[in-house]
């Protein structure tokens, strides 16, 4: 099955490529980013999309042969669907940004302040399903509503709006995400669909997006990875363990808190450039470098986390 969603996942991808060139749906680069980046300028972006679709028919064909069948069924549709709906989000603002680029007018993308209590709505209602199926209850006796774990769900809405975010911010060089994504999600494989297929089609995705990268992931793309690592991780194996496991995600995160925060401040920057991993390119790492060594520490932290777990769903 796996097999089927990479090439179809590739198939599609290479199609939405050659669509998208014809179309003109190129991504902009920023002036000020590093100047090996001028060369992308054009290349297609809003590449999760198809890799998206891909996802999605391949669940359904595993739903209606029976593969979904038993106790985890409900979680791997509750997970699916809390990353769909991210995905609408993320495909939203991508949307806009396609549209504002090819008529040179109208609503560039999504703001913050619009964009942020869509995932939190998103996020309440995974967290509202989810926390009664989590893997272990995570404040044991703490204000149990009519036995709900109503503090479980806050902090699981948290972490889904948050991991979303944080993959969101990960992107930015050829096959960072998609390859931080596959390796978070690998020892997920074996015990959820949903993480195995997305393992999948982001292979697919990645023949295209390796460097020198023939299309950009977008937002649908990182809002569905960040939404199915925080959903598998959390009904699977224990939320506590994927901010170690998704240290690259964490960190980019982190760096363009404080850029923007110290900016506010002191009118200076603590980065050259963020997310971090443009600030490793400014400094003069080599694209390849960074994601290449972004990737080892991927594995590294995820091998840590998974034996911190002991190697327990």
């Amino acid at each position: 099955m796996m097999l089927f969603a990479a090439l179809l996942s590739w198939f599609l991808v290479g199609l939405f490529i050659h669509y998208s060139k014809r179309l003109g749906w190129g991504q902009p680069v920023r002036k000020d980013g590093p100047q090996t980046h001028l060369a992308k300028e054009g290349t297609p972006t809003a590449g999760g999309v198809p890799f998206v679709a891909a996802l999605l028919i391949m669940f359904l064909v595993l739903a209606v042969t029976g593969g979904l069948s038993g106790p985890n069924a409900s979680r791997e549709v509750l997970i699916l669907l809390a990353a769909l709906g991210m995905g609408v989000i993320g495909g939203l603002d991508d949307l806009l940004k396609i549209r504002s680029r090819s008529k040179g007018s109208g609503k560039k993308e999504l703001l913050a302040r619009e964009k942020f209590p869509l995932q939190l709505l998103v996020a309440f209602v995974f967290a509202f399903f989810a926390a009664p199926l989590a893997s272990h209850q995570l404040f044991a006796g703490f204000a149990l509503i009519g036995g709900y774990p109503l503090w479980d769900m806050l902090l699981i809405a948290l972490v889904m709006v948050a991991s979303v975010n944080a993959f969101n911010f990960t992107d930015g060089i050829d096959g960072l995400l998609a390859g931080v994504g596959i390796i978070v999600l690998l020892p997920l494989v074996a015990l959820s669909p949903v993480a195995a297929l997305l393992v999948a089609v982001l292979l697919g995705f990645l023949w295209f997006n390796a460097h020198p990268a023939r299309v950009f992931m977008g937002d649908m793309g990182s809002h569905v990875i960040g939404a199915v690592a925080a959903g598998a991780y959390i009904l699977y194996a224990d939320l506590w363990l994927l901010p170690v496991a998704a240290l690259i995600p964490v960190v980019a995160a982190l760096s363009v808190i404080i850029q923007v925060a110290y900016f506010k401040r002191t009118g200076k920057r603590v980065f050259r450039m963020s997310p971090i991993h443009h600030h490793f390119e400014l400094s003069g790492w080599p694209e390849t470098h960074v994601t290449v060594r972004f990737w080892v520490i991927t594995a590294a932290m995820t091998s840590l986390a998974w034996w911190l777990l002991g190697g327990r769903p």
